[in-house]
């Protein structure tokens, strides 16, 4: 549950804004983006989880683990709910791509503007 109620997943997001951005900094995130059910009407403030597709910068590989798990546990504690953590790259079914475009809310990108857009 929730720290506070948020009734659309918009409010919940607006609320964590400064903190998920710092984050992504700390983490070394390129890009972070909201995917599933928490983009849709079928979000439950007090139980659904977040799955999220994220981006790294270029890492060592005992920094990217370090950063993956990192972060995978950081938005876990920033939000209070299950987390799911999907790197881009690491996607090689298409149909899956295909299935979570629709879904998919830029959270956080690092070339350009870091606030979230809700």
């Amino acid at each position: 549950m929730t720290n506070q109620r948020h009734s659309t997943v918009s409010d919940l997001l607006e609320a964590k804004r400064e903190g998920l951005a710092q984050l992504c900094r700390q983490y070394h995130v390129r890009r972070l983006e909201l995917f599933g059910s928490a983009t849709g009407a079928g979000f439950e403030p007090d139980t659904s989880d977040f799955d999220f597709l994220v981006e790294f910068e270029d890492l060592l590989p005992e920094d990217h683990a370090d950063a993956f798990f990192g972060l995978m546990e950081a938005l876990h504690q920033t939000f209070g709910r299950p987390v799911d953590l999907v790197e881009r790259r690491a996607i090689r079914n298409p149909y899956f791509l295909q299935a979570i475009e629709p879904t998919r809310l830029v959270l956080y990108a690092a070339a350009g503007n870091p606030k979230i857009r809700v």
